[in-house]
């Protein structure tokens, strides 16, 4: 694949579909061939407005199409598995937002699926790739602020959303945590990798999804990480990482940061902000580069998004799930759902 343009085929047409398939115009070196919606209506629609030669009405043309290089999943996350599954089955590789899957069981099965049939998968875990995150986290491993002694990040938007939305739809996988607690249940992995112990709390709506989510995270080197999300109040958005020797701040926008703050005892703060270069902040082509550039190099993954990362986190997310009692349509008390040892959550009318 060295030396051409990548052809991209685009499974949805949802606002993330669009924002990805506005940044890949950008790319000289990326080319989108393909789209596919489960109506030939939309796929035509999509397809007119972003110049892309041809439209599907269903999955299944699409991740037979031996035209396309690589397909974006971009559904809601409750059909991640079929549309990455169809898609690997057919030997296309796969950038397959995130979450990931409801669950670790079916985030399991894709890898598996891609393993078997050596096609490459990635979730599309954009904050791994942004190159301010990507500073970041050259500057703690190389000890910038000693070893790592808690981190916190919060994720909340103001909403009100109406039962009938999709974050409140347990059939779509709605709720807090998996649209966003991923965020700062991932950059606390990123630092600090797969928790020892999960402890967690939750405030259910009466559909049975988290309206607000809070976890601490353990390690064994004890250090420990406190995570929060929320559909129901607009938080800062904010990340922290304390060491033993320094901290690091990251203000609003932690998972596309134009900037953040390192603190030393006896220094004067030092700021480090964002190459104008690398474009808008919001930008997804960061994580697209990353899969074109493992696709030349002929890898399965991404280093910067290990697929056992990603299961991972999705172990993680299920833990919380499982302590806080959220359970989705299918699934068994054995994945996520239940009630741990954080005791009965706390369920409100809205």
């Amino acid at each position: 694949m060295t030396g051409q343009k990548v052809r991209w085929g685009i499974l949805a047409t949802g606002g993330m579909a669009a924002r990805f398939a506005a940044d890949l115009v950008d790319l000289p070196d990326a080319e989108v061939v393909a789209v596919a919606s489960r109506t030939e209506a939309s796929a035509k629609a999509f397809a007119e407005r972003f110049g892309i030669a041809r439209a599907y009405g269903g999955w299944e043309p699409l991740a037979r199409d031996e035209d396309v290089d690589v397909v974006y999943v971009a559904t809601p996350h409750s059909a991640h598995r079929a549309a990455a599954g169809l898609c690997l089955e057919a030997g296309r590789n796969v950038l397959c937002e995130k979450p990931f899957t409801l669950n670790v069981r079916e985030a399991e099965e894709l890898v598996a699926l891609a393993r078997e049939n050596g096609g490459f998968l990635m979730e599309a875990m954009w904050m791994y790739c942004n190159p301010m995150v990507r500073r970041l986290k050259t500057l703690v491993d190389d000890g910038a602020i000693g070893e790592i002694r808690s981190v916190q990040a919060d994720f909340g938007l103001a909403g009100p959303f109406p039962p009938a939305h999709r974050l409140r739809d347990p059939a779509q996988g709605g709720g807090a945590l998996l649209d966003l607690g991923v965020y700062p249940v991932s950059f606390a992995q990123l630092l600090l990798g797969e928790p020892s112990d999960v402890v967690a709390r939750a405030v259910l709506s009466e559909e049975g999804v988290d309206l607000q989510t809070g976890a601490l995270l353990s390690y064994g080197s004890g250090a420990l990480a406190s995570v929060h999300c929320s559909i129901t109040g607009g938080t800062p958005n904010s990340a922290s990482i304390t060491g033993s020797e320094g901290r690091i701040d990251v203000p609003y926008g932690f998972f596309f940061p134009d900037h953040f703050v390192l603190h030393r005892d006896g220094r004067d703060p030092q700021e480090f902000r964002a190459d104008p270069a690398d474009g808008p902040r919001d930008s997804l082509a960061h994580e697209a580069r990353e899969v074109m550039r493992a696709l030349r190099a002929g890898e399965t993954e991404s280093p910067l998004v290990p697929l056992e990362g990603t299961l991972a986190v999705m172990r993680t997310l299920d833990a919380i799930r499982k302590r806080v009692g959220v359970r989705y349509p299918g699934e068994t008390t054995g994945e996520a759902g239940g009630t741990g040892e954080a005791g009965e959550p706390v369920v409100v009318p809205t």
